[in-house]
């Protein structure tokens, strides 16, 4: 079992967060599942397993300007 990086997961959170609005708990990620995606950079592996599980993307709903304003990424 491959242990995850906390600074990887850290920075894969807030991709997650960024593109999605939600992190890894809330997607229901758990190790196994990480763990696929973890070779690759935290910000393409979110964009992956966003693609992989048809996740529906923020700024396609909540342009720039709006989600700076609400305080979203």
């Amino acid at each position: 079992m491959t242990r995850i990086d906390g600074d990887w997961l850290e920075a894969f959170d807030e991709a997650m967060l960024g593109f999605f609005a939600i992190d890894h708990a809330d997607a229901g990620m758990d190790q196994c599942l990480l763990e696929c995606y973890s070779d690759l950079p935290a910000r393409e592996a979110a964009l992956a397993f966003g693609e992989d599980y048809e996740l529906c993307r923020v700024d396609r709903f909540w342009p720039p300007q709006l989600r700076s304003a609400t305080g979203w990424r």
